[in-house]
């Protein structure tokens, strides 16, 4: 296998199949004038935006409240050098209205951490790139 044939670059619906099999990524954004980067889990809205739920007193949602950034998840396999990577870069907001706000708490993520109020978050998904590397097994 030449090392063309073991990446390609993926298109955007790919990219969204993808972010739709794995439950965490990584939101990319800036705090204190530094990069930040925090795990976090997640799920596709039906227009394709990442959506976060966190809560409302994070320094995530201060950080990130129309601004854009970047969103990252990804899946690999160690043994056979191979797996994706998408990143999503769009402006992120905190939801307000009402009525996007109790459809989110109907079908949105859930956070992985107990809290009283939950802060819904979506990412725009301006722009969407993957690739894909498929390796092989290293024999020695």
């Amino acid at each position: 296998m030449s090392q063309n044939d073991a990446f390609r670059a993926l298109d955007r619906q790919e990219c969204l199949r993808l972010l739709s099999k794995v439950p965490v990524g990584r939101v990319v954004y800036t705090r204190q004038a530094l990069p930040a980067v925090l795990p976090i889990n997640f799920s596709l809205d039906t227009d394709a935006a990442v959506l976060l739920c966190t809560s409302p007193d994070s320094d995530l949602v201060q950080a990130i409240d129309d601004v854009v950034v970047a969103f990252e998840a990804d899946e690999f396999d160690a043994a056979a050098r191979s797996g994706w990577s998408v990143v999503v870069t769009g402006r992120a907001t905190v939801v307000t209205d009402p009525a996007e706000y109790e459809r989110l708490s109907q079908t949105g993520p859930s956070s992985w951490m107990p809290m009283q109020d939950a802060a819904f978050i979506r990412i725009e998904s301006e722009m969407v790139t993957g690739r894909e590397l498929r390796g092989s097994r290293v024999t020695q």
